[in-house]
């Protein structure tokens, strides 16, 4: 039995005597081993630019072009490691961003260096790879062949990724994938998803992104797949990109799922090659209309950026959970103050949880983690392992078969009237309703209450206005949302505001409160209706803050 591979670079290499199309880019397509050629050139230049004695890294501020996958199977040939930038960062940020990393080398395009003017790099060289310069440098290395430039030798534990998290709380971290890491990763969605050497992976999510690299690109890399690049992320393209590719497989994260559902709807939805979707945040009623309308079946997952916990979904998965650990994995929901493991969920009619306030805590992972750390930031490492095991940051329940249900970032913790409540659950519900196009939980702080639940609306364009009654006749046919779930105040807004992933911009809309620009409507006191806030209510409000000094909860 051949031994699988056990790097990233084996899965490149593999890839060398390959003629079969093996990458697309709008009117370009390439065979696998162009692109494997593609990489060994890059790999070459890499090793005669990188100063001997610093740390074998290089910075991608590209959008998703055929260079990314380049340089990132580049890395991997040389035993180098790449950094995606956010290009949606500015000024000090996106230098901070770069500097961490400490690469020397920095590859961008045109479109991308006015975000460079004025950013002082030193000891960055930067490549522009649509210039007649950046071709000319390359052409010295034409004729590389994979494995002959190397920095350092390549094993399991060679550092290849450095990709950042959101930072929508501070500084992004920038988590660290090795080799070893990913080549198991893509070979696990392999198994997991039956990927074959004749699928064809769309990438539209951003390659400076996890998701992208490790959930679509890895294993196509790992199964002989073609892959398919959108620059960036277009709901509108999406279909057509999907039909020109015969693409088969997509990954998604955050609000695309959304974003897609609300494009208009057309006879032939249904005619298009997909096999699966796999991502995150999609929900269970958008996932449900997504197979109706586009006949694909999404596959919810669960992994943190940082590999040091996943969830499986399997066939008896019930509606509303994500799946049961992965082997290997001894995933616990524990209160984070005590470290004891909450007790297991219980269900009332429709489904609704009944023992929120006991059954709801972090997930953590007591077994082997994978996870590889942070660069350069211990603090971080230490908040992610305390007490030998890895907390996740994410609220979730448990059920008494082991099945495991998403109730949103510690971050997104509600507590109304000393009852925990799971913003993500009440999504779930609110999403049911069919003038919704998009919906977001959080929590605003209350002086009396602890929390009071707030939830923004984006309506689909065929809803007209806003229906007071129509909703909440709605709420009130909702046999799982407890009294205590209903929202307060509901946020009109014309897009959901969401991060460069695509993910809700939960920190924005927390900040702003009741007191944002759209219009807000809430249900003041004991009344069942809702009302529009004045600005004689937000006064009163305000006041009632300032009555019980307590100030200090407005703009979290």
């Amino acid at each position: 039995m051949a031994t699988p591979p056990e790097t990233a670079a084996d899965l490149v290499h593999a890839h060398w005597a390959d003629r079969r199309p093996g990458l697309w880019f709008e009117d370009e397509a390439y065979t696998h081993h162009q692109v494997t050629a593609a990489a060994a050139t890059r790999a070459a230049l890499l090793t005669d630019l990188l100063p001997r004695g610093v740390e074998p890294h290089a910075a991608l501020l590209l959008d998703n072009t055929p260079e990314f996958p380049y340089w990132l199977s580049a890395a991997a040939l040389a035993g180098a490691a790449v950094a995606g930038i956010n290009p949606t960062r500015r000024g000090a940020e996106l230098a901070r961003d770069i500097l961490h990393t400490e690469a020397r080398l920095l590859v961008t395009e045109r479109a991308h260096l006015p975000l460079l003017d004025g950013l002082d790099l030193p000891g960055v060289r930067v490549l522009v790879s649509d210039t007649d310069a950046y071709a000319e440098l390359l052409e010295a290395y034409e004729g590389a062949k994979p494995g002959e430039y190397t920095l350092a030798p390549v094993t399991p534990d060679s550092r290849l990724l450095l990709y950042f998290t959101s930072g929508s709380t501070g500084a992004p971290k920038a988590a660290i994938c090795t080799q070893g890491r990913l080549a198991a990763a893509g070979r696990s969605l392999v198994r997991f998803h039956g990927v074959r050497a004749e699928d064809v992976h769309y990438v539209c999510m951003p390659m400076f992104h996890g998701n992208a690299v490790i959930a679509d690109w890895a294993p196509a890399l790992a199964a002989g797949a073609g892959v398919a690049l959108r620059r960036r992320f277009s709901a509108s393209a999406f279909l057509s990109d999907v039909r020109r590719y015969n693409a088969t497989y997509f990954t998604y994260v955050g609000r695309a799922i959304q974003y897609l559902l609300a494009t208009e709807p057309a006879p032939d939805d249904r005619d298009n090659p997909l096999r699966i979707g796999f991502g995150t945040e999609a929900g269970a009623v958008d996932a449900q209309r997504f197979a109706e309308r586009f006949g694909v079946r999404l596959v919810e997952g669960y992994g943190s950026s940082e590999g040091g916990a996943s969830i499986q979904r399997t066939a008896d998965t019930p509606p509303g959970a994500i799946g049961r650990g992965s082997p290997g994995d001894d995933l616990a929901v524990v209160d984070p103050a005590t470290r004891a493991e909450c007790p297991p969920a219980r269900f009332g009619p429709g489904g609704r949880l009944l023992n929120g306030d006991e059954a709801i805590g972090e997930l953590v992972n007591r077994g082997r983690s994978p996870f590889e750390g942070y660069w350069r930031n211990p603090e971080a490492d230490a908040a992610r392992l305390r007490d030998g095991w890895y907390w996740t940051g994410d609220l979730f329940y448990r059920d008494t078969e082991g099945f495991l249900y998403f109730a949103g970032r510690t971050d997104d913790r509600l507590r109304v009237d000393s009852e925990n409540l799971a913003a993500a659950m009440i999504e779930n519900i609110l999403a049911r309703w069919s003038a919704a196009s998009a919906v977001a939980v959080y929590a605003v702080p209350d002086p009396v209450a602890g929390d009071q639940v707030m939830a923004a609306l984006a309506l689909r364009p065929e809803a007209g206005a806003f229906d007071p009654a129509a909703f909440g006749r709605f709420l009130d046919g909702q046999a799982d949302l407890g009294p205590k779930m209903v929202p307060t105040y509901l946020r009109l807004v014309e897009r959901m505001p969401v991060t460069a992933t695509n993910k809700v911009h939960r920190v924005a809309l927390r900040r702003s409160g009741f007191r944002c620009p759209d219009p807000v409507w809430w249900r003041s006191g004991a009344s069942p209706s809702y009302a529009p806030l004045t600005d004689r209510d937000r006064t009163a409000l305000l006041a009632r803050y300032r009555e019980h000094g307590r100030e200090d909860l407005l703009g979290r």
